[in-house]
């Protein structure tokens, strides 16, 4: 109708000249019908959603990559937890959302470094050497106070004990200093190797270690101050030097000299970021704590005072977890009597419930965990629920296997079958991923693919409910119907091969990408295969919940 005055033409003949042009089968419209004055109403032609099926099999565990990042580099540090002792919840939570959103941008086409750095510098590190020197003296029989701010926890007492066995009272003749200095290094290569080691169980990987006191000895921190200083950034107050950092938008200057001569926090953060820029990323993520939101400001005035363009760091907040089991906030644990550490929430729960939870909201949302739900066997456990789908598609393989039903290949099969709104839905919902992946990866948000999950799956058991998959003669009623429905199903399991070149699930893969949310595998070709690593982290509840899958 806005062409009438332009066409000189009524609207109703405007529309049938549009028809008559209309190349209708390639662009998959069903019918087209002038409507009203000169509407035209539009009827899709459903094929289009065939082609989904080709592609998920051609492109196999690649399927649902694109390319929306063109290859740019991005930085991701998270986790970046003190070496002073066991990871904790908060740390848990960023190194699930943060090792999910390291999978969805490389999946979307990104270079991605995952990096660590290591707070190996300063007081708390101090306070760790001493509070083990403390508990190696009790070791030997010795009395000996902790120091103020010292660190209580048990794996200092085991460190220490091994020391005392080791090496006996040897240690207590070096000289001062150097004994400080073994204790340091000691300490923390041991808390070190722990959260290494529960980060692995937990399926998180980082291509770099940073160390902190690494700038101090190679003269970054001073590096960074003179660099300050020559861009005028820089002045002297009351004996400290101070960042001019409201020029760039902080709610106050800040001290980066205290005027004892010691480095405030800032200080050697702002030689660190200044490092990170000098290693030409693209971009740089961080993914810190909620306690940490007041300290983005001045970190990106600091680095817009050193010239470097504070865009192009972007700081994500993990909002603080809660606990829940028995109805009941859990603050200490049942084990230890002590806080609930990342270690035994594994050894409760298991590393595939945690990581899903963890990630299947915002990471700038409160996170309220109920324990009881993550191991229950319900479909009000989102984590069973997706496994549960996994398991009844391989029981359709096997069942079909079974019955003598041959899957025919792509070429030989009929796709117009796939005619029902259930069969269309999964062809729609299989067809979304590429794009779910690259908005996941363009706003930084890996609990959209947890979504899709959710939501393929949910697809899949609605459709398992309304549709007879395998029948006693498959071409009674629809010829090769059964068969196509196995190769729609195929598209939700073929999308990762293991070492055997069995398929997992598309499934388990999202879930991996989202969260590499180590599942339980259940192959077509074992009936129930299990890794090793992730049998090591399943709960009692959990073997329960999954043996219970393989019964139904």
């Amino acid at each position: 109708m806005q062409l009438t005055k332009i066409a000189k033409k009524n609207p109703r003949q405007i529309a049938e000249t549009i028809i008559a042009h209309l190349d209708k089968s390639r662009a998959w419209i069903q019918s087209a019908e002038i409507a009203g004055p000169g509407f035209i109403n539009f009827r899709l032609d459903k094929s289009y959603l065939y082609p989904v099926v080709e592609e998920v099999l051609q492109q196999g565990e690649r399927y649902g990559s694109v390319a929306a990042g063109g290859g740019q580099s991005v930085q991701v540090e998270f986790v970046s937890a003190n070496p002073t002792g066991s990871l904790h919840l908060g740390h848990a939570r960023g190194a699930a959302v943060g090792d999910a959103l390291c999978n969805v941008l490389d999946f979307a086409g990104y270079k991605v470094t995952r990096e660590y750095y290591i707070n190996d510098a300063g007081n708390q590190v101090n306070n760790l050497a001493k509070s083990i020197e403390a508990r190696y003296r009790q070791a030997l029989g010795q009395e000996a106070e902790m120091p103020e701010d010292g660190y209580y926890g048990e794996d200092i007492v085991g460190f220490a004990k091994e020391l005392a066995e080791r090496e006996g009272d040897k240690l207590l003749s070096l000289e001062d200093k150097a004994r400080f200095e073994f204790f340091r290094t000691y300490g923390l290569e041991k808390e070190l190797d722990k959260i290494k080691r529960d980060l692995g169980r937990f399926g998180v990987r980082f291509d770099e270690w940073y160390s902190e006191t690494s700038l101090y000895e190679t003269g970054k921190v001073v590096e960074a101050l003179d660099a300050l200083r020559a861009k005028g950034q820089v002045y002297e107050q009351d004996g400290a030097v101070w960042l001019s950092s409201t020029t760039f938008g902080d709610d106050k200057d800040r001290v980066l000299v205290k005027n004892d001569g010691s480095y405030t926090y800032l200080t050697p953060d702002a030689a660190y970021h200044m490092d990170k820029y000098s290693r030409g990323y693209d971009r740089m993520i961080n993914i810190w704590g909620a306690d940490h939101h007041g300290y983005i400001p001045r970190v990106k005035a600091a680095m817009a005072a050193l010239g470097n363009d504070p865009d192009k760091l972007t700081v994500l907040i993990a909002q603080m977890v809660s606990l829940f089991q028995n109805g009941e906030k859990v603050k200490m644990s049942k084990r230890t009597g002590k806080a609930v550490t990342m270690e035994d929430l594994m050894d409760e729960v298991g590393v595939d419930a945690i990581r899903y939870f963890f990630t299947m909201r915002s990471m700038d949302s409160h996170l309220d965990f109920d324990m009881d739900l993550a191991v229950s066997t319900s479909n009000e456990n989102p984590v069973f629920y997706v496994q549960y789908a996994h398991a009844r598609i391989c029981s359709i393989f096997r069942q079909a296997e079974e019955q003598g039903v041959a899957l025919l290949p792509l070429a030989e099969t009929k796709l117009d079958r796939l005619t029902t709104e259930h069969e269309l839905d999964l062809l729609r919902k299989m067809g979304e991923l590429p794009e779910t992946i690259a908005d996941a990866a363009r706003i930084y948000a890996p609990h959209a693919i947890i979504r899709y999950v959710y939501e393929l799956a949910a697809l899949f058991h609605s459709y398992y409910r309304a549709e007879r998959v395998i029948t006693e003669d498959a071409e009674q009623s629809k010829p090769f119907c059964e068969q196509i429905k196995l190769v729609l199903r195929r598209q939700t399991i073929q999308l990762r091969l293991g070492k055997r070149q069995q398929s997992n699930s598309l499934l388990l893969r999202l879930a991996e990408n989202a969260a590499n949310a180590r599942m339980c595998i259940l192959h077509v070709e074992s009936g129930f295969s299990l890794d090793v690593e992730t049998a090591r982290s399943m709960s009692k509840s959990r073997w329960e919940s999954m043996l219970l899958i393989v019964k139904k």
